[in-house]
Order: structure tokens, then sequence, then C-alpha cells
């Protein structure tokens, strides 16, 4: 009997196995349509404070929701404006660009053939191949036209969410029931994402401005561009920091001097210190419970499921994930695992 029962637990973790192999499958097969309307529902998350707030002060529900839409429209459109032509005028200037480069190239190869490492000279101008540059730009740009047709997808998901948000309350309550612990645990979860998305965007909003505070001063070209770049990788854990930076060092180092590069270097690195390690976690209290091995291995798994957007949602699809994971008796030791602090209690535990 005891034999028969082990089979059976064997047996069961494999079919739940299985089962979840075949749900990420899916998932995966499905990302170009889930990924847009996961990002439309995290927007609807931080747009519904705003709509709640002007229905309760007497604005007609659809006068409100037309609004909201009307500014994310306005928002979108005007950062793939901003991108687009500043991506045409890098192409335009790159020529240039290419010749100062060469010069650079030519010069250090020098140097470090002095140095004693032979080949430097001949070694550092196939670094970096102008046409391959030229068709990354075309493919970014070709990328911005085709991310406006996703936009518009978005938005219209964003406003259909909002339309209905008022009557999800309702059906998710009795579709899970009513327990004062499970509303606890999906408004608790719902705060966590809208705290965080909010805090995100004006933490990467004021990285753009600083960053492009800082390339004005310096006098580096197409610093708008720049800053529309950091404000969107800001979003991504960890990697964003550091492939905002790579392309303005390379421009101040070809446009200008190494020590202008150097100051560019050390503005983002400070801008990305200040805002990122010292604001953020000051205004996110403390901090949304997922551990920073956690965050790293869910930019890695949800960009890898999701493509693209899952890289951008990596964080607030894993604070769903962990509280799914945290609701169910069998799965709560995988919610321990995620979380930062495995000595605080769960959210079943504080209710």
């Amino acid at each position: 009997m005891t034999h028969l029962q082990g089979f059976s637990s064997i047996s069961q973790a494999l079919i739940v196995l299985a089962a979840i192999a075949i749900i990420l499958l899916f998932v995966k097969f499905a990302a170009p349509i889930l990924a847009p309307v996961l990002l439309a529902a995290f927007i609807a998350i931080v747009s519904l404070p705003p709509l709640r707030w002007m229905v309760q002060h007497g604005v007609p529900k659809w006068i409100a929701l037309a609004a909201i839409l009307f500014l994310l429209f306005d928002f979108g459109s005007i950062l793939a404006l901003l991108m687009t032509s500043g991506l045409e005028g890098f192409r335009e200037n790159l020529p240039g660009y290419q010749q100062r480069f060469e010069l650079l190239s030519e010069q250090l190869g020098n140097w470090l053939e002095a140095a004693g490492i032979e080949g430097s000279r001949a070694a550092l101008p196939d670094m970096v191949d102008a046409r391959k540059v030229v068709s990354f730009v075309r493919a970014m740009l070709a990328s911005v036209s085709n991310t406006l047709g996703v936009g518009l997808l978005v938005l219209l998901t964003v406003a259909f969410i909002l339309a209905e948000a008022s009557n999800f309350g309702p059906r998710i309550k009795k579709a899970f029931g009513g327990s004062e612990t499970f509303q606890f645990q999906f408004g608790r979860v719902l705060d966590s994402l809208s705290q965080y998305m909010l805090i995100k965007i004006v933490s990467s909003f004021a990285t753009g401005l600083v960053v492009w505070i800082l390339l004005w001063v310096l006098g580096i070209d197409f610093a708008a561009l720049w800053a529309i770049l950091a404000f969107v990788l800001n979003f991504i854990p960890f990697v964003g920091a550091i492939l905002m930076m790579i392309p303005p060092v390379l421009l101040a180092t070809v446009q200008a001097d190494l020590e202008t590069a150097l100051l560019v270097a050390v503005g983002f690195i400070a801008a990305n210190t200040i805002i990122g390690n010292v604001l953020e976690p000051r205004f996110m209290g403390e901090g949304l419970g997922i551990s920073t091995l956690t965050v790293f291995l869910s930019l890695i798994f949800w960009g890898w499921l999701l493509g693209t957007i899952g890289v951008f949602l990596s964080v607030p699809l894993t604070i769903v994930l962990i509280a799914v994971l945290e609701a169910n008796e069998s799965t709560r030791p995988l919610a321990v695992l995620l979380s930062a602090d495995a000595d605080k209690n769960s959210l079943s535990d504080e209710t």
C-alpha cells in the first residue's frame, strides 16, 4: 500500500509538471497576442485611480475615460515622433561619426602597438562596421513603426478594461468566493502593482530628464533621443541601466573626447544610483517583497516567454505570480522561496 501511495504521489507530480509545461508552451505560442493584452492590463491598473478620482468628483465616466485615453495616446505619439526623428537624424550624421571613429581608432591602434600589442591598428577599425550600424538604425525605425500598430491595440484594450473595471470586483468575488482573506490578497496585489508601476514611471521620467539635461549641457547630439531611451530602458531591471548608457558614451567619445565620455558615464551612473537605489526604495517603503535573485531570473524567464514586453513587465508579472502561489497552501513554499525575506509572514498569516 505504501508503494502504491508513493507511486501515486510521483504520478501526481508528473501530471502537474506536464500541465505546467503545456501551459508554458501555450503562453509562448500565444505571446504575440497575450503580451500586448498584459501590457494593457498593467497600464489600466495605473490609469484606474485617476479615472475613479475624476468620477468621484462629478466627471461623467465617458468623459473621464476619453481624457485618460487621449493623454495615453498623446504621450505615446510624442515618444514615437521624437524617437523616429532622432533615429533619422542619427542615421544622416553617421558618415561624419564614422570618419571621426576611424581617426580615433587609428590613434588608439598606434598607441596599443607602441605598447607592444601587435595588429591593433588593423583590428580596431573592423570592430564597428558603419553598414551594420545603419542596418541597426533602420531596424529600429521599422520597429518604431510596428510599435504604433501594437500601441493602438494596447490602447483599445485599455479602453475596454477601464470601461468594465467597475464590474471586475463583483465578478471575481462571485467566481473565487468572497472570503476576507481573498479580498485582502487581491486588494494588496493591486495596490502593490499600482504603487510599483506609478513609482517606476515617475523614476523613469526623472532619469530621462536628468539624462537630457546632462547631455544638453555637455553638447552631445540627439540628447532627446537618448533621454527617451533612458526612460524606456529604466523599466528593465539591472540590464536597462547599462544599455541606456552605451550609445551616449560612444557618441561622446566620437563627437567630443574621452574626458567628455567619462563625464557622461559618471553622470549616468550617478543618476541611476541616486534615483534607482536611493529614491525608489524610499518611496516604495519596505519594497515589493521580491529577492534580487528572483528579479534577475524573472527578467530572463518572462523575456523568454513573452518577448520584449515580458522583459519590461518582469517585475509586475512576478508580483502576480508570487500572489497566486501564496494563495494556495500547496504552492506557498514556492512563494516563500521567491520572496525577499522568508521570515516575514505571508499574506494569509497577516490576516
